[in-house]
């Protein structure tokens, strides 16, 4: 048997989609929003103390949280029991730091990641531990899905549905360096930057539907409907998917959201403003909305000389 240890979505979504996958059965030791995203995918769920999953169990596999240090417990109590350890790496950035706690790192026997970008990146940081690629099991659910839905191709209408993904970026900077504007600006900004220029996308704008990211308040975006005058609803109302499909131009900062987004044929955009740290995102095909003002400045400033 295998304890699944998880707190955070990122994670959650992968082992979630892996452990539904594997048809095997497992201890949970699970906590934050993984507890809800597990259940949506598996149903009712026992979930274990961790002492008790990690002292029954031959092995553990985690994700990587920033929100809580239960993955890092787990690799912890499994070395000192001799149990082998695994982390799954949900995304592309800040790996070091997901297995590391005042200065001491805590790293586990194996880290399995989900696509070769990934593995690439794995292996230059964490030389002297085995990195295994497993095709990330959470996108393998969403191209299922997807190739069952009707996607339609929304860019060809007059006026545009927009989804706006959130993430806590300066509550996770503040909780780990000890600085909210660590990366140079905090998720407020992000969306106030966006909603200031979202004239550049060239169209009408039907609906812009702002998604909290599941470790938010439902309200902790409202303040945005007061202060801008445009088709703002507060989205998270539907699953991550469902208000994909429903809009054309999905933006974000470094949300997996985005990645989904791509899968899914739609235009994504990243918002970070001016003075924030560039997208660990590594795919091309994502849109920057810094590039998009300053041509659209261009074209303006030029019109205006003609």
């Amino acid at each position: 048997m295998i304890a699944v240890v998880c707190h955070d979505a990122g994670g959650a979504e992968i082992l979630s989609s892996y452990v539904r996958r594997s048809g095997l059965d497992y201890f949970y030791v699970l906590a934050g929003p993984a507890r809800k995203i597990f259940e949506c995918k598996l149903g009712a769920i026992e979930i274990m103390p961790l002492d008790e999953a990690v002292k029954q169990s031959t092995s553990i596999l985690c994700g990587t949280s920033w929100q809580s240090d239960i993955e890092i417990d787990a690799i912890k109590l499994a070395r000192s029991l001799g149990k082998h350890s695994i982390a799954f790496l949900d995304h592309w950035v800040n790996y070091l730091e997901r297995f590391t706690r005042l200065e001491s790192t805590f790293l586990p026997d194996e880290i399995w990641v989900g696509d070769r970008m990934a593995e690439t990146m794995a292996t230059g940081i964490f030389p002297d531990i085995p990195i295994t690629w497993v095709d990330n099991p959470y996108l393998l659910d969403i191209r299922q899905e997807l190739a069952a839905i009707e996607v339609h191709n929304l860019l060809a209408q007059d006026s545009i549905s927009i989804l706006y993904v959130c993430e806590p970026i300066g509550e996770h900077a503040l909780l780990r360096h000890g600085n909210a504007h660590f990366w140079g600006y905090v998720e407020e900004e992000a969306l106030r930057y966006f909603l200031s220029n979202c004239s550049v996308l060239g169209k009408p704008i039907k609906r812009i539907l702002i998604r909290p990211h599941p470790s938010e308040a439902v309200g902790k975006y409202s303040w945005a409907q007061g202060e801008f005058d445009l088709p703002m609803e507060m989205g998270g109302g539907h699953t991550l998917l469902e208000e994909i499909v429903s809009s054309d131009v999905v933006v974000g900062c470094g949300s997996m959201a985005m990645v989904v987004a791509l899968l899914a044929g739609k235009k994504v955009i990243s918002c970070i403003p001016p003075g924030g740290k560039t997208s660990a995102l590594p795919h091309a095909e994502i849109s920057n909305l810094q590039d998009m003002v300053r041509m659209n400045n261009r074209v303006t400033k030029q019109a205006k000389i003609n």
